[in-house]
């Protein structure tokens, strides 16, 4: 009989070499390669799936009939946003985030919406008892009958109970922790959780249930298990946030079924995850008006306009190369801007301390926040507060010029809606946002940074 050989795969790229390496000749990546023992070809096929039937056609495109299907609204507003109107039938969605995110609270809390709605829920576990999923239900005060417990780390059980039962959604908690019988290695392995994948795609496809298959992430934020694994899922969703904040975010990083702009908002609370339908007004709850250093910006979340407060404080430093600390935007961006601040405005801040807070650990990742920094940390330096009512936004460059950003007018017409009046943005926007659109509110457009402080500062 021929013997079972052992092979080293990359979970990153999925190359394979005959012994194990420090670094994958691949991709590049250190510490990836893991072992992954393959049967011969006579026992592989005793336990493998046999495709039967006939096989499909090819078709010209303009033949090919348009299916309907419907999707599944779920009735959570943030997480239908995300998905592109709801769970669409047959679809394989992989959701990941940190340890304590909230993964599990999120899914519990779907499976008890979809069966409100559609019918009988799967929940497969095989990181919790069914008591302990049982605790977790009545925290979130969710009693449903026909939400299904199944404690196990056997896939085979799960799909055969997924078989028998046909239910509107099947649940995996967690990829990492299921075993199956075709396969060797141990769970969380790459070649189990490869081969749990492709039978839960299977699953999916074959019987018209989606799947929520939750999953886990490295130290590095990335997803633990081989990366073709995010290439066979429809939806790969990620669940971010702060654990000392009680902000949310769902992410959409791949979509099939709809686009991945969208972002979903939570806040987490003693029943659970609660949908934040307006965060602006949230993050701008606690500010104090006429205060030196703070700017209210206008930034994008995906496809969703947000207003936050951006803080900056400047202090003479007591040592020989100033600090510069940044919290909820990008260290080396700041250091960017203070430079233009000292090149073209003549700004002396090589002897003060900079920091800059983003209140509420709302991060920004969006080029449009430059010039409230920058605004900011004027408004600091020299002691003089800015008007309570003006929202700024536009991205610096480095000859001190405002470069217009996208979706201006969705911007300012979220914060005229939450009664601001006074509006500095990129010049180069100044097309895209007629006067009478927005009457009694005061559109200011500006060509460099010399503009904006003007504009800002009238005393100065």
């Amino acid at each position: 009989m021929a013997k079972a050989k052992t092979r080293y795969v990359c979970r990153s790229c999925g190359s394979v070499s005959s012994r194990w390496l420090g670094r994958c000749p691949q991709c590049g990546e250190w510490n990836t390669m893991e072992e992954e023992t393959v049967q011969p070809p006579a026992a592989k096929a005793a336990g493998s799936f046999q495709r039967s039937g006939e096989s499909t056609k090819a078709a010209s495109l303009s033949d090919i009939a348009m299916e309907q299907m419907e999707r599944i609204a779920t009735g959570i507003g943030e997480l239908d946003r995300v998905l592109g109107g709801g769970i669409v039938p047959g679809a394989l969605m992989l959701l990941s985030g940190d340890p304590g995110i909230g993964k599990s609270t999120l899914v519990l809390q779907v499976a008890a919406a979809v069966c409100r709605r559609a019918g009988s829920v799967l929940y497969g576990s095989g990181e919790e008892s069914a008591g302990q999923i049982k605790m977790r239900a009545q925290r979130l005060g969710i009693d449903a009958a026909n939400l299904v417990v199944q404690a196990d780390t056997s896939l085979d059980a799960i799909l055969q109970e997924g078989h028998r039962r046909r239910p509107s959604l099947v649940i995996v908690d967690s990829i990492q922790t299921m075993y199956s019988g075709d396969t060797d290695g141990t769970p969380g392995s790459v070649a189990q959780i490869r081969e749990g994948t492709s039978r839960l795609m299977t699953f999916a496809k074959t019987e018209g249930i989606p799947v929520f298959v939750i999953g886990h992430v490295t130290k590095e934020g990335t997803i633990a298990g081989p990366r073709m694994m995010e290439h066979m899922v429809d939806v790969v969703l990620y669940f971010e946030g702060e654990r000392n904040y009680q902000f949310r975010v769902l992410r959409s990083i791949k979509n099939r079924f709809g686009s991945t702009n969208e972002t979903g908002l939570f806040t987490m609370d003693e029943q659970g995850l609660a949908e934040l339908t307006n965060p602006s007004q949230l993050l701008l709850s606690e500010r104090t008006a006429a205060q030196a250093g703070s700017v209210v910006a206008a930034v994008m979340d995906g496809m969703r306009p947000l207003l936050g407060e951006i803080q900056a404080l400047t202090a003479h430093s007591v040592f020989a190369v100033p600090r510069r600390t940044a919290s909820g935007m990008d260290y080396n961006r700041l250091l960017i801007l203070l430079a233009v601040l000292e090149k073209r405005v003549g700004l002396n801040l090589g002897t003060q301390d900079v920091y800059i807070n983003v209140v509420g650990g709302l991060k920004l990742t969006e080029t449009a926040a430059d010039l409230p920094v920058v605004l900011a940390v004027i408004s600091s330096f020299r002691d003089m507060a800015m008007d309570s009512t003006t929202v700024v936004m536009g991205e610096v460059g480095l000859t001190g010029d405002i470069r217009r950003v996208p979706h201006v007018r969705r911007r300012i017409k979220e914060a005229a809606k939450m009664g601001f009046k006074t509006f500095i943005f990129p010049k180069g926007n100044q097309d895209d946002v007629p006067g009478d659109d927005f009457p009694g509110c005061r559109l200011i457009p500006v060509a460099t940074v010399q503009e904006a402080i003007a504009s800002a500062f009238p005393a100065l």
